[in-house]
């Protein structure tokens, strides 16, 4: 999926020429009454091209050539827009084009029983339904998405996430969830099919991906409201001047009436076309940015929510910290040495094949040199870590005597040496309070009856994440940290880490409250999950992004799913929610800024054969009333082809506080929408006078 990732050219030569027989196609009228402020210009280029017709054939004494350039330029601006839309939209087909292209005819192994071992028989996997149980063996595609409810394998996903590395997929857990369309490289897979054949998330995928599919989002709703407002307001304006202009020529016995073609080129000028050209290219660009991010959004409500976020909640691990837990120091209790501490420790790790465990064997080597222990003669049993115990360790006998060695949470060890008769020393309990301060993790190491000491397991934050967090702080986004760790611990982490607030000892129903009081207060709320206990808060978050490699339950309950399964691709959705909000309202800004100079453009041209003194209003002396009214029209329909590629781009992205973007907003794309037609409209007017058009 290397070509997915990689961000399409905006002008390919692949999808110029069928975004321009796309444009065509949609000069229907039933494609065109969808885009109202669009439908206005496509009447009046009707409307122009018929009273130019009539003109020609008619009129022996009119001279139809401002009107023909007045209805190609009009016919032009439609197209245009068109041009906009189609060639977003095809920048969607391509990529759901190469989606397409993963699609295989796979024949499924279906098992009679639902074990491993049990007689199996092909079958097409068009055929295949949900809770069908079915054997995937190495070389075989998996047919549809699925929890796998026996196994272990290693799986090659890059057809779905781009990345060449292989991932291991195995029953229960978090990671038993897997995607049709992918290979399983090594062992065997006995997966419960979650879906029925044409539902799978590849399908999803191709479905969402394709902008022709896409709805209006509320605010793009919104916005196209307030332009059909704006161009009502302006239709009954140019309407009244129609009456107006016969009434002051008659009055004034100079001048002659405004032609209907002035009228609707004064029209076209006025209304927000270029926002209204624009608008549905823009949202449709929006959800093919989310995409090449590697992300899958639902809808566009979603992508467009992820721009209005108020409150992020981030996992600790994998988000803010490197995920895995490393021994840092060895703290002996009373009586202990640190080289006792430390043998104790790696000998409970030397089978715990955890991050954690092995970089207790590697401190204690570190430090002391301490080696692998000859082990055949001490008998050893390795008692494995469980979620009940919550602690794992050795037994040993030799001629020294029987040795119990365990290290695991702090409670749990006081338990297991109150329950042998020893006791607690408050020395051990003081040593876990300071390391938890210090936002680690303390783990207590025992032998037989007496406490050795403490291990302490640092989390890393990663780098340039609390730049990251004071970014999205400027910008009003708050940000909580959720872990299951203690509060000592969980505070000392989250003022590393620079997050805003924390919600210690986590479980899905305190996840859930905190999304429902935030939302309550009026609050956007974003966050990730993977696990089906995350579900539900997913399913209550404004935007839920679910993780790849989770389960099935969290993918359903989100409204987007990150393909690379990487929890700080949240801060990335939010940035690229915000683009699409900017590029909106920047273009908005323009489109109406930029009416300004079309008044001063178009008005006095219309009226001056009646009233001279509006002459004055001429401020960019153009050569002539049908120069201006002309030059005025061109201008409007070339804007279009220039902002396309930053419809399609998008504005940059600046981490900068509402106040300040606005104020940006307007200095570049109000002050420009100001200063901009008046240099544009006066560069057309001197071609089109040179070339003696006019």
């Amino acid at each position: 999926m290397s070509d997915r990732n990689t961000p399409l050219p905006l002008f390919d030569r692949k999808l110029v020429g069928p975004a321009c027989l796309e444009a065509l196609k949609k000069l229907a009228p039933q494609a065109q009454w969808k885009n109202p402020v669009m439908f206005v210009v496509y009447v009046g280029s009707i409307l122009t091209t018929a009273l130019w017709l009539q003109a020609v054939m008619f009129d022996e004494h009119a001279a139809p050539g401002f009107s023909l350039a007045i209805t190609a330029w009009l016919w032009f601006t439609v197209l245009f827009a068109n041009f906009a839309e189609a060639l977003a939209e095809g920048r969607s087909k391509a990529q759901a084009s190469t989606l397409r292209g993963m699609k295989h005819k796979t024949i499924a192994k279906v098992l009679q029983e639902p074990h491993y071992g049990s007689n199996w028989l092909p079958r097409e996997a068009d055929d295949l339904r949900k809770e069908t149980v079915v054997l995937v063996e190495t070389g075989d595609v998996i047919p549809l998405d699925g929890e796998v409810i026996e196994g272990v394998a290693s799986v090659d996903e890059s057809a779905i996430t781009g990345e060449s590395a292989p991932v291991i997929r195995e029953s229960g857990g978090d990671f038993s969830s897997v995607t049709g369309g992918t290979r399983v490289l090594s062992d065997w897979l006995v997966v419960r099919v979650s879906v029925n054949a044409g539902e799978s998330f590849l399908d999803r995928m191709i479905s969402m991906v394709e902008g022709a599919k896409r709805r209006k989002t509320p605010n793009e709703i919104a916005l196209t409201i307030l332009l059909i407002g704006l161009t009502i307001v302006f239709l009954l304006v140019v309407v009244t001047l129609a009456p107006f202009s016969a009434f002051a020529v008659s009055a004034s016995g100079t001048g002659q009436a405004v032609s209907v073609t002035a009228l609707i080129a004064l029209l076209v000028c006025l209304i927000p076309t270029t926002i209204g050209g624009l608008l549905s290219a823009i949202g449709v660009a929006g959800m093919s940015r989310m995409m090449q991010a590697n992300v899958i959004a639902t809808s566009g409500r979603a992508v467009e929510a992820a721009g209005d976020v108020d409150v992020l909640l981030l996992d600790k691990t994998g988000t803010i910290t490197l995920g895995n837990r490393q021994a840092s120091s060895f703290l002996p209790g009373e009586g202990t040495s640190e080289r006792a501490l430390a043998e104790a420790a790696q000998l409970a790790s030397l089978e715990d094949e955890t991050p954690e465990g092995r970089s207790i064997a590697v401190l204690a080597k570190t430090r002391f040199n301490l080696r692998q222990h000859e082990m055949a003669t001490l008998n050893p049993m390795f008692i494995p870590f469980t979620a009940q115990t919550r602690m794992s360790g050795v037994d040993l006998t030799g001629d020294s005597g029987p040795r119990v060695i365990r290290k695991g949470a702090g409670q749990a060890i006081r338990k297991h040496i109150e329950s042998l008769g020893g006791r607690w020393p408050e020395d051990i309990q003081l040593k876990m309070d300071e390391i938890a301060r210090r936002g680690s993790t303390p783990l207590v190491v025992a032998e037989n009856a007496v406490v050795l000491g403490v291990v302490e397991l640092k989390d890393i934050v990663k780098g340039g994440i609390k730049e990251r967090f004071a970014q999205l702080r400027r910008m009003g986004i708050k940000t909580v940290m959720i872990t299951g760790d203690n509060r000592l611990t969980a505070a000392a982490i989250a003022a590393e880490a620079g997050v805003d607030d924390f919600l210690a000892e986590a479980t899905p129903e305190a996840k859930l409250a905190m999304i429902r009081s935030y939302q309550s207060a009026g609050q956007l709320v974003a966050m990730t999950g993977d696990g089906t206990n995350d579900a539900p808060a997913l399913a209550q978050a404004d935007v839920a992004v679910a993780m790849n490699t989770g389960t099935q339950a969290a993918k359903e309950a989100g409204n987007m799913v990150d393909l690379d399964s990487n929890p700080t691709k949240l801060l990335e959705i939010v940035e690229t929610g915000k683009q699409l909000l900017m590029t909106r309202g920047s273009l908005t800004t323009f489109s109406i800024a930029n009416d300004v100079a079309k008044y001063f453009a178009i008005l006095p041209a219309m009226f001056v054969t009646t009233y001279p003194q509006l002459a004055i209003l001429n401020v960019m002396g153009l050569a002539s009333p049908q120069s201006a009214i002309l030059s005025a029209v061109i201008f409007n329909a070339l804007i279009i082809v220039f902002l396309i590629p930053l419809a399609l781009k998008g504005v940059r992205y600046r981490a900068l506080g509402a106040s300040a973007l606005l104020n940006r907003n307007l200095l570049v794309y109000g002050l420009g929408g100001l200063v901009v037609p008046f240099a544009g409209i006066k560069l057309i007017d001197i071609l089109l006078l040179a070339t003696h058009l006019v």
